[in-house]
């Protein structure tokens, strides 16, 4: 099922004043229709919750069965902070929810009653606006070592190969998304390669420069990319798959796991994620790139997000640690007195 018609699926069983909030998400803000089933699916956590907690629902209806087309703006404004703070102790001890699961909800609570309070004036008060963020472990992004990178590139092959490696080069070179990787277009390479328009996050474009490396691999891709047999929505697709269709989110993961196999990393925390993470991580350690120039071309809203970045890899600590000019520098043995002797 397409995600527009699952969205669609799903919002039948929402009330009517969660549809209208998701459809401002969707066509006033821009988000994507899998960020749009995320909000839904958080706030109906929320509200399931909020029902079971109420007793407004018998105490033998399975909490995943919880129906919340009844929810109301009555409801909604019975909410409190406390409410929200013991929601967030059910989050983590009845379901098991890591800090950054906890996050994203908190965060879907607090766009939903901004919007409430700000844009369509429901509330007067919003009850939740002093919510606090569970507080995240600032762990630094894995990422491969250049010779990690080019190991990874010489074991592409096969009857794929050229398409194989495009994806690769792009990924290493770009710093794409998953999803921006797989929605590109051939219409968003212009004619002699040399941008790339990429549709990102919340259908925000940007476009990205080629370097000789990714004008070459998609050279050698498009002499080999299929043309006949395609589908009409399939005809315009960069990337196809074998189904001479485009090709598939969770077919790049495959071939990504695949190949990180061949170099034994496919097993120790590597994905498709960590090679957007490579790319950034060696245009700004090895290729010295202005962290405000890394921020446009990873498509971040903030600088914030891109200044993790900045991390500094344990052989460049310890070189800065022996640059130090009282380096060698060591105490002198003490002078043994006559009393002492």
């Amino acid at each position: 099922m397409k995600p527009q018609a699952k969205l669609q699926e799903e919002l039948s069983g929402a009330p009517e004043i969660l549809r209208q909030y998701l459809g401002y998400l969707q066509t006033i803000k821009g988000k994507s229709v899998l960020t749009v089933l995320e909000y839904y699916t958080d706030l109906r956590t929320f509200f399931r919750y909020l029902k079971q907690k109420n007793h407004l629902v018998s105490a033998d209806v399975p909490f995943d069965e919880i129906d919340i087309q009844d929810v109301d703006l009555t409801l909604i404004k019975s909410v409190t902070l406390t409410q929200v703070y013991e929601y967030m102790n059910y989050l983590a001890v009845e379901r098991g929810n890591s800090a950054a699961t906890r996050s994203r909800k908190v965060s879907s609570l607090r766009t939903f009653f901004k919007y409430l309070t700000n844009k369509v004036n429901k509330l007067e008060i919003n009850p939740i606006e002093e919510l606090e963020t569970p507080k995240l472990k600032k762990a630094l992004p894995k990422y491969l070592t250049l010779e990690q990178s080019l190991e990874l590139l010489s074991k592409v092959d096969g009857p794929y190969a050229e398409r194989d490696y495009c994806i690769l080069t792009l990924f290493l070179n770009c710093g794409m998304r998953l999803s921006e990787l797989v929605g590109i277009n051939l219409s968003d390479v212009n004619s002699g390669s040399e941008t790339l328009r990429i549709v990102g996050k919340g259908n925000k474009e940007r476009v990205v420069y080629l370097n000789d490396a990714c004008r070459d691999a998609i050279s050698r891709y498009l002499k080999v990319r299929p043309h006949d047999g395609l589908r009409a929505e399939d005809r315009n697709a960069f990337f196809i798959s074998k189904q001479n269709k485009r090709i598939s989110p969770k077919t790049v993961q495959y071939l990504v796991k695949k190949y990180l196999g061949e170099i034994d990393l496919a097993q120790v925390g590597f994905s498709v994620h960590k090679l957007r993470h490579t790319a950034a991580t060696l245009m700004y350690q090895q290729g010295h790139v202005d962290i405000r120039v890394l921020k446009d071309i990873l498509g971040h809203e903030n600088l914030g997000t891109t200044e993790i970045y900045t991390h500094l890899s344990n052989q460049q600590i310890s070189e800065a640690m022996e640059a130090n000019p009282l380096a060698n520098v060591k105490a002198r043995k003490k002078k043994i007195s006559e009393k002492e002797e």
